[in-house]
């Protein structure tokens, strides 16, 4: 009998529930907290220019992960972009 067909042999170890990491810390997490903490200071009908050189990562990436930011938090935010700059806004409630 092979090692893999054994009954009741774990493929990968166990720790305690207790010691389980709790929350997750992204790669992205730094940029989007200084996003965000730029997003609750904006006044209305004004946007964040943010240089695509500076972002750590693509645009796309940057983008998806603010997106889970703000819904995680029921932001709601737009955004755009041209060959240099990210535009974020708060988007406009729905009435």
């Amino acid at each position: 009998m092979t090692e893999e067909s054994k009954a009741g042999t774990m493929n990968f170890p166990s720790i305690q529930q207790e010691d389980v990491p709790k929350g997750r810390e992204g790669k992205h997490k730094k940029i989007i907290s200084r996003l965000l903490s730029d997003i609750d200071q904006l006044a209305s009908g004004t946007a964040l220019k943010v240089p695509l050189a500076k972002l750590p990562d693509s645009k796309e990436n940057i983008r998806s992960a603010l997106n889970r930011a703000t819904h995680q938090r029921g932001i709601e935010v737009s955004t755009s972009s041209d060959e240099d700059y990210l535009y974020i806004w708060k988007a406009e409630t729905k009435r």
